[in-house]
């Protein structure tokens, strides 16, 4: 092999030692999320269902440090967010769908198939249109429409909190799908509507711009972390309650603001 000499190996030195391109760092997290959306896949599809719904929460936690990340790093930009939106249509649109499938809907013949593919449908239209507004004009506090993440985030956590207990729904006509079809329908409506939900607090130069957003964020891991599934389906539930209950306020108050 010739190995460069002189003034050509002061030339190729720098190109080794050049850093790697910011948006590296947020794309590896991204892919990491559509990885273990694959593994839920794979996993549910081997009967493996408890490995696949929390594999769907460890994509959650990607996608949170993809963000993250690109706010560090000053890295977002059109190529970031269309990758994170093909992930998160695998990782919280199919998966729980997948999941949705095998967990009882395929009972239900065809239609169990349509509500089992709720989620990546409204997910889809839900990515497309935040893409396209984000382009426009973004909001800084608030989603317009639930996120696909929070959607998937309750599907799993009403799977892992229910699924060993199915004598629970005894009481119910249809057992478990009186709960669990309106849940998928109130939930896939909620993505393409336009009920405002908060976003993940944001900083600026190391201090958040909202504290309230942080205390509760800190609040919802730690019950996670503690409680596990029956913290996860709190965290969530009360999430979107929140979400539905300001989102009725703005209404009324615009609407109040209006007849005025």
């Amino acid at each position: 092999m010739i190995r460069p000499i002189g003034r050509n190996r002061d030339r190729v030195r720098p190109r080794l030692n050049r850093p790697l391109p910011p948006g590296v760092v947020p794309s590896f997290f991204t892919l990491m999320n559509l990885f273990c959306g694959f593994l839920s896949i794979v996993q549910v599809s081997q009967g493996n269902m408890v490995y696949g719904a929390w594999l769907i929460i460890l994509a959650g936690v990607f996608d949170a440090l993809d963000g993250f990340m690109a706010r560090l790093t000053s890295s977002s930009g059109s190529f970031g967010m269309e990758l994170d939106s093909l992930s998160d249509v695998v990782s919280f649109g199919v998966a729980p769908g997948f999941l949705l499938y095998h967990f009882g809907l395929n009972q239900l013949a065809f239609p169990g198939t349509i509500l089992a593919a709720l989620p990546a449908l409204c997910g889809a239209i839900r990515l497309a249109r935040f893409n396209v507004e984000t382009k426009v004009e973004e909001s800084p506090l608030y989603f317009r429409g639930m996120p696909i993440p929070v959607q998937a985030g309750m599907i799993v956590s009403f799977f892992l909190f229910f699924h060993d207990v199915p004598e629970w729904f005894d009481g119910f006509k249809y057992g478990i799908f009186q709960i669990l079809v309106p849940m998928v329908l109130a939930l896939s409506i909620l993505m393409v509507g336009s009920v405002p939900f908060d976003k993940l607090p944001r900083f600026k130069k190391g201090v958040p711009v909202d504290r309230y957003r942080v205390y509760w964020s800190v609040i919802s891991i730690t019950i996670i972390i503690v409680f596990r599934e029956t913290g996860l389906i709190l965290a969530f539930a009360f999430y979107i309650l929140k979400g539905l209950v300001m989102g009725f306020l703005r209404f009324r108050r615009d609407y109040l603001s209006a007849s005025d």
